[in-house]
This record gives C-alpha cells, structure tokens and sequence, in this order.
C-alpha cells in the first residue's frame, strides 16, 4: 500500500521504518517542521496538507500530529475519500464532529488512543476484573498512568480508555476525576493520575485494593514499536474491510470494529 504519514516526530519516523519492514511504501511524510520531511506545511493550512497527501498518490493516511492540529488535519484529510487513521489523542470532545464529517465526505477514519495490540487486550482484562471485583464492595480500584516529558496531553487517551472499562465493569464508578483530592473522595468517584517524566513510553496500572490485600494490572511498553506497528496494521486491516464490504465508507471506527 502507498502510505502517506501526517505528523513526522518520533512516532512518524517509528511508522515509516515499520510500514516499510512490513512491505509498504511510504510516499509522503508531512509535517509543519520537521526538516527531514517529504513535504513542509504551514501550520493550520489544510488545503496545502489535502493537496501534499494527493499529489503523493497515497491509497492510505496514517495521522500522528498534536492536539492542537489533530481536528483540523482530520478536516482535510477524511474528505479525500482514502482511509485515514489517526493516532492522535487528546480530541475525544470532537468525536461527534468528525462522525458527522465522515458521514457526509463520505470519508473513513479509524482511531484509537492506542494501537498496541498488547494494550487492547488489556483493555479487555481490565473490564473483566472490573466487573469481577466489583462483587466485592471492600476493594476500592483507581488507574494510574505514567508517560515521558514530552507528552502534550494529560490524562493519556489509553488511561482514560482503560478508566472507561473500569467504569463498564463496576457500574459503581460513575465519575472520574483527574485532579488531586482536597478531600475524602466519594465511593462514585474514580481517581485516574498521571505522572510526566523523562522518557517513559507508556505505563498503564490499574489498582484493587481492600483492606487485606492489593491487586495490580499493569501495561508497560516497551518502546514506541508497538504503537508504530500496530497502526500500519490498524491501516491493512481498515483498508481490506474496506474492500471486501465488512466495513462501510462514510463512518469513524475505533479499534474494535478491527479486532
């Protein structure tokens, strides 16, 4: 497949290197700074990046930019009409506006706040233990998320995935809260903390803890690689349901309608 990668920092490259290992060919990388890229677009300008992504005969986009410029990318790249996935977190307020997009570009976007295959299937560990421990109303449970520095966004869009599980688990949990407590917490109230430090690439805990004991499920990548892969894949796998009709155009899909 012809890829083309908007966003080309650190992960970019990553998926360059895996989408050619994988037998792809990457034909655009895009970015608004990064000097090494195939094509330098100012900053907010979507039809300069609509118009990089087509001369470049792309069949596929892989979108790993910043928050900050992840809706607008998103604005021009799904009405391309070639399937685009999207790595970028931090937008989940805006979901309802690019279905609405998608649907009428009649566009095809996919995206997850994490590609890791090992992560979505902690993701389903989780909800499972959730619901679990739930029967055992002595054991409170809170997520925990650690990343490096340069991190944009906080909580990370895996923790507050893995707090959602939490919750479908144990429909005791009703609210989140992403702050530090001045007070006793309510039984309702599920604590999801982060912390930003050095160069860490991902740790994910989820806690059980009662009086007598304390149950830990943790995540901990590795390096980047996993998240890399696992969005080329994520791009094989959109584009081939795609083809064969399992999947329709016109929709924003997430990890599980792929896996």
């Amino acid at each position: 497949m012809k890829i083309a990668l908007v966003g080309y920092g650190k992960m970019g490259h990553m998926i360059e290197a895996c989408a050619k290992a994988m037998g792809h060919e990457v034909v655009a990388t895009i970015d608004v700074a990064a000097k090494d890229a195939t094509n330098l677009v100012p900053a907010g300008d979507g039809n300069a990046l609509a118009q990089a992504v087509k001369k470049s005969g792309a069949e596929g986009v892989i979108e790993f930019s910043h928050p900050s410029a992840v809706i607008g990318n998103l604005h021009a790249l799904i009405p391309l009409g070639i399937p685009v996935v999207c790595g970028t977190t931090g937008w989940a307020k805006s979901e309802d506006e690019i279905a609405k997009l998608c649907a009428s570009s009649k566009g095809t976007c996919m995206r997850s706040s994490n590609f890791s295959i090992g992560v979505n299937m902690f993701y389903k560990i989780v909800e499972e233990a959730a619901k679990i421990m739930a029967e055992y109303s002595e054991y409170d449970v809170a997520v925990w998320e650690a990343h490096h520095n340069q991190k944009a966004d906080s909580p990370s869009g895996t923790a507050l995935e893995v707090a959602r599980r939490v919750m479908l688990g144990n429909k005791t949990k009703t609210e989140m809260v992403f702050d530090a407590f001045h007070e006793r917490p309510k039984a309702n109230e599920l604590h999801v903390s982060s912390t930003r430090v050095g160069f860490v690439p991902g740790t994910h805990t989820v806690f059980f803890d009662s009086p007598a004991d304390e149950i830990e499920l943790t995540h901990r990548a590795r390096s980047r690689e996993g998240f890399a892969r696992g969005s080329v894949v994520a791009l094989e796998k959109l584009a081939a349901k795609l083809s064969c009709g399992e999947l329709t155009e016109g929709k924003l899909y997430g990890m599980g309608d792929l896996f």
